[in-house]
């Protein structure tokens, strides 16, 4: 299942957060503050997968991807595969690419509404949605 669905930008400003579990408001922040201590901590040439049990707790993992100033973040158990989810985030920003015509950060900010309408169409409750065709699903 994944758990969160976080965007910041390279100043640790978060511009999309969405948890799939209750998560207090105070501990999203603390979250999300020591989510970008481990990204921003990280060298370019390592991998993009990271496990975060000791913030989320057990068989808990982060994959992100950067995209110009942005941290495309998505946490998630260990039923889901990393492989699949860095696919959703590329059908993510592809579709926010076509949406907003070169999607940047303050398209975002600024379409707060459809950004979420978007990611809903993609996760529906921490789920995948069997609608979306990424290709080594059918």
């Amino acid at each position: 299942m994944i758990r969160a669905v976080i965007i910041i930008n390279d100043q640790s400003n978060p511009r999309l957060v969405k948890f799939y579990d209750y998560q207090p408001v105070e501990k999203q922040h603390e979250l999300i503050r020591n989510i970008y201590g481990v990204l921003c901590s990280r060298s370019e040439n390592v991998s993009t997968f990271v496990q975060v049990e000791s913030t989320f707790g057990p068989d808990t993992r982060l994959v992100y991807k950067t995209f110009a100033t942005l941290y495309f973040i998505v946490i998630f158990d260990d039923s889901e595969n990393e492989l699949a989810i860095l696919d959703v985030m590329q059908v993510f920003v592809e579709t926010l690419d076509k949406c907003f015509t070169n999607a940047c950060e303050l398209d975002i900010v600024f379409n707060f509404n459809k950004v979420h309408t978007i990611l809903d169409e993609i996760i529906m409750g921490g789920l995948l949605e069997a609608k979306l065709d990424l290709g080594y699903m059918s």
